[in-house]
């Protein structure tokens, strides 16, 4: 690290548009087939959609968003019409729960000592069938408009650092691929633990004020916040107009002019858009 200024970046649905791609055409398909949801299947697709892309529960963990999603699933009416029953999960909410490591080594590691568990088998099988559809179905997405740009003006000034909770290889694949790499000063993803913990392992470089998480999810704002950093929300279905704004919100920050009402009013527009009750359920 080198510079006075650090500005920690998102990936997925942040600087490219891999979100509505990833959970549309790998997550939810999958979701709908290990879990025996075609009977509801157009409901299923609403509650996954609003859990993972327009609610305040955008880009939790997926054992977190499998669980939320059938959770809203089991509470629509449509549903509960046609006399389906939603699977309960008790026993992954409970592993979840109890702080349990929430990946698939984590839980063949659980199967391993509770090899009676169709339950957690059928959830292995189902993120394992995600990550192949996503490393057959995801390739080509170019990042949103206006990032190239961005990077290019921040880069001069900052450190900039790609914080993810996806696999580190495959961020390097992505923003490789699209020649980024040469304005990015280090990728940190999945390995380099929690968003939180990487945040708090870059801090100590920097003066109060000098660092910037941009992200596209409440888990990217509470990371930031919980050290200390200040917060740029990219709004979802408003990411091109986030990044042009950016490149004014930029001055903003290294003048120390963003903190305090400019920050506070960008983060209250894009916790308008993530509500935390579907459409469906109000009135």
């Amino acid at each position: 690290m080198s510079k006075r200024f650090l500005v920690c970046i998102d990936s997925d649905g942040c600087a490219f548009d891999t979100m509505e791609l990833k959970h549309k055409e790998c997550f939810c398909p999958a979701y709908i087939n290990y879990f025996g949801l075609q009977a509801v299947s157009k409901y299923a697709r609403d509650a996954w959609d609003f859990a993972n892309l327009y609610s305040c529960y955008r880009g939790i963990h997926r054992l977190r968003s499998l669980l939320k999603s059938l959770e809203v699933l089991a509470e629509r009416r449509e549903v509960k019409e046609r006399g389906f029953t939603v699977p309960e999960m008790k026993e992954l909410r409970a592993y979840v729960d109890a702080g349990k490591p929430l990946s698939n080594a984590g839980l063949e590691e659980y199967l391993a000592e509770h090899p009676e568990s169709d339950e957690i088998r059928n959830t292995i099988a189902w993120s394992v069938n995600v990550n192949d559809r996503v490393a057959e179905m995801v390739r080509s997405v170019p990042p949103f408009p206006h990032v190239r740009e961005c990077l290019e003006k921040i880069s001069k000034v900052a450190d900039i650092v790609i914080v993810s909770a996806t696999q580190q290889l495959a961020l390097e694949r992505e923003w490789g691929e699209h020649g980024l790499l040469d304005l990015i000063t280090a990728v940190k993803g999945q390995e380099s633990g929690s968003k939180k913990e990487i945040i708090a392992s870059l801090m100590g470089d920097y003066e109060q004020g000098h660092v910037l998480m941009i992200g596209d999810a409440p888990g990217d704002r509470d990371a930031a916040k919980a050290n200390g950093a200040l917060f740029y929300p990219i709004r979802p279905d408003q990411e091109a107009e986030s990044w042009a704004e950016f490149a004014t919100v930029m001055n903003n920050f290294l003048d120390g002019t963003y903190a305090g009402k400019l920050e506070s009013e960008k983060i209250a527009h894009f916790e308008t858009l993530l509500p935390e009750t579907p459409t469906w359920q109000k009135g």
